[in-house]
C-alpha cells in the first residue's frame, strides 16, 4: 500500500509560521496536525485539514531533546481526535531544504506516543510529519500494520 500526504500549501504555511515562534525554554516546536483519510484501489489518501499546536504550559524542560511534551498536551491531542473522528500526526520542522528525516529520539518518542491513539479512535491511521523548508515526510501506522 502506498500512502500519499495530501496538505494545502496555506496549512502548510500556518504550520511552518507556528512551529518557527520561540519557546521560553522548548529548543523547537511541536504540534498534532488532523487528518482524514481516502482510499484507492491501492492506496490510502492522508487529507491534513487542521493543525494544532503543543500549548507554551504543556512543554516541559529537557535539554537532551528539541522539544518534551507532557501528558496534557497528549490529552489534549486524544481529545481532538475523539470529538473530530480524526487521525492525529504529530508535527515538527527541521530547518534545511530537502526530504526530512527522523532522528533516533524522534523514533524512539513516537513508539511511546503514537499508540495513545488508539485508545480512542482504533480504527484510523496516526502517525508523524517533518516539514523542511521545502518538503514534507511522513509516517503512518495502523494499529497491526507500519508505512
Amino acid at each position: 500500500m502506498t500512502i500519499h500526504f495530501k496538505m494545502l500549501e496555506t496549512l502548510r504555511q500556518a504550520i511552518t509560521r507556528d512551529l518557527r515562534r520561540p519557546h521560553a525554554h522548548a529548543g523547537e516546536r511541536v504540534g498534532f496536525v488532523a487528518s482524514r483519510f481516502g482510499n484507492s484501489l491501492h492506496d490510502l489518501i492522508v487529507l491534513s485539514h487542521s493543525f494544532h499546536p503543543v500549548s507554551d504550559e504543556h512543554y516541559e524542560v529537557d535539554h537532551q531533546v528539541g522539544a518534551r511534551f507532557n501528558s496534557a498536551a497528549i490529552r489534549a491531542a486524544l481529545q481532538v481526535a475523539l470529538s473530530d473522528d480524526v487521525g492525529m500526526f504529530h508535527v515538527h520542522l527541521h530547518e534545511h531544504r530537502g526530504i526530512p528525516g527522523p532522528s533516533s529520539i524522534d523514533w524512539s518518542e513516537w513508539e511511546k506516543f503514537v499508540p495513545n491513539f488508539w485508545h480512542v479512535r482504533p480504527n484510523l491511521p496516526h502517525g508523524a510529519l517533518i516539514l523542511s523548508e521545502d518538503r514534507m515526510s511522513g509516517w503512518c501506522w495502523y494499529p497491526k500494520r507500519n508505512h
